[in-house]
């Protein structure tokens, strides 16, 4: 098992609600997702799991009529940033979302209409965390598809992020997704391409750069004073000395022997299908992966509700659930708020540990 609980001040308390002065921004994400079920239930939560104060950017009165249609008896409070961490505890704090927008939409229905809603949420989250009002921004899952429809025009919520946070005129931070979980974190080093295209994309550049994002963040976010890294091979059995491949031996291998030369400690690159058992997660702290679902097939698979996606690389702390807007049981009662919890938690408890809180 990696050294989670090598974070600089231990795991968060089980029970109670931690002491904070500033609150976490939420983002309201699909308006017609599960994204307003799961924020009402993870504030109903707040106690049990020891959430760290947080606030949704959005609706208060479209979140109000979706905690009246779902029976759920959370109090809401129209709130400035600022007083989200005093009202945790009573009711769950809304910032509004800027320049008057409303909320009108119908669960389990995505529409375009809402996108500019969402956008607004994201927008506003960003700014407050990079004007220091909020310590870490949390986001609820939206939906590319609505928003290309509405003329949005990044790859996907990570990349419009990394937007965000470029200063004017420079070129955006380069965004690395982290997959995690108490017992397996995963990286997949090419994200949402066709696996056609994988070979092409995978040069031994950006698995440099995408290592050192990862070793640096492990250091400076989680608090491990020497990550070890492990790199999955491309091909069967890390493409056998080239027989199965050569994009292994040709362009792995010297990638990871750039790294090391570095003072990273990785190794690989190992056969993928020998590398998620108990026995080897003990061994590392990181698993970078050349595809998507060489990374997400197995930590899906061990902590599919728990799973959390931090984004490294970026000048602020983002997390979120591991998980879609599930349109087709929006509005039902039956959406879970494990994943969210487990984002919310994360990222209250990476936030006190870099300020030295005890956590």
């Amino acid at each position: 098992m990696a050294r989670w609980t090598n974070l600089r001040h231990g795991a968060p308390p089980r029970t109670g609600i931690p002491a904070m002065t500033t609150a976490l921004a939420l983002t309201q994400g699909d308006p017609a997702g599960i994204g307003p079920e799961i924020t009402l239930r993870a504030w109903l939560a707040r106690e049990e799991h020891g959430l760290a104060p947080f606030f949704v950017i959005g609706d208060p009165e479209f979140l109000g009529s979706i905690a009246a249609r779902l029976g759920l008896a959370v109090p809401l409070v129209a709130v400035e940033p600022e007083e989200a961490a005093a009202a945790f505890a009573r009711a769950l704090p809304v910032v509004r979302l800027p320049g008057g927008l409303t909320v009108a939409a119908e669960p389990g229905q995505p529409d375009p209409a809402s996108a500019a809603g969402t956008l607004a949420s994201i927008d506003e989250a960003v700014r407050l965390v990079q004007a220091g009002r909020a310590p870490a921004l949390v986001t609820n899952p939206i939906a590319k598809h609505v928003l290309y429809e509405a003329g949005f025009r990044h790859p996907g919520h990570t990349e419009y992020l990394a937007a965000l946070a470029a200063a004017p005129g420079a070129a955006p931070p380069t965004a690395v997704m982290l997959l995690w979980s108490e017992d397996l974190a995963v990286v997949p080093v090419t994200i949402h391409v066709a696996l056609r295209r994988v070979p092409d994309l995978l040069t031994a550049d950006l698995v440099v750069e995408t290592a050192r994002i990862v070793d640096r963040d492990l250091r400076s976010r989680f608090g491990l004073a020497a990550p070890r890294l492990v790199l999955a091979g491309l091909n069967p059995h890390a493409g056998e000395t080239g027989t199965m491949g050569t994009e292994d031996r040709d362009v792995l291998a010297p990638a990871v022997e750039r790294l090391r030369a570095e003072g990273i400690a990785i190794t690989g690159p190992h056969p993928a299908d020998t590398l998620f058992h108990a026995r080897a997660r003990a061994t590392y702290d990181v698993a970078l992966a050349p595809t998507h679902d060489q990374a997400l097939i197995p930590i899906k698979t061990l902590a599919f509700d728990e799973g959390v996606n931090v984004t490294l690389g970026l000048p602020f702390l983002r997390t979120s659930p591991d998980h879609g807007t599930a349109f087709d049981i929006a509005g039902k009662g039956l959406a879970m708020p494990d994943s969210l919890i487990a984002a919310l938690k994360l990222a209250g408890r990476l936030t006190r540990a870099q300020d030295g809180v005890a956590a």
